[in-house]
């Protein structure tokens, strides 16, 4: 095995966290007053949305 390879393996660790957006979500999910929502929940609750607009979509058509 390379000695570059190693080096390499033993830095993944210890550097310090990425300022990516993975520390902003939680610097707002800690700060944010209010109802907290999960991802999962937001999806089904468009998704249910959606699927009622097209339902009374086609009944308004239906109906004229």
């Amino acid at each position: 095995m390379p000695k570059t390879a190693k080096k390499r393996k033993g830095k993944r660790g210890d550097g310090p966290m990425p300022s990516g957006g993975a520390g902003l979500i939680r610097f707002f999910e800690d700060e944010t007053p209010g109802i907290k929502v999960g991802p999962t929940t937001v999806v089904i609750l468009a998704s249910i949305l959606v699927v009622a607009t097209i339902i009374a979509h086609v009944l308004w058509l239906a109906s004229q």
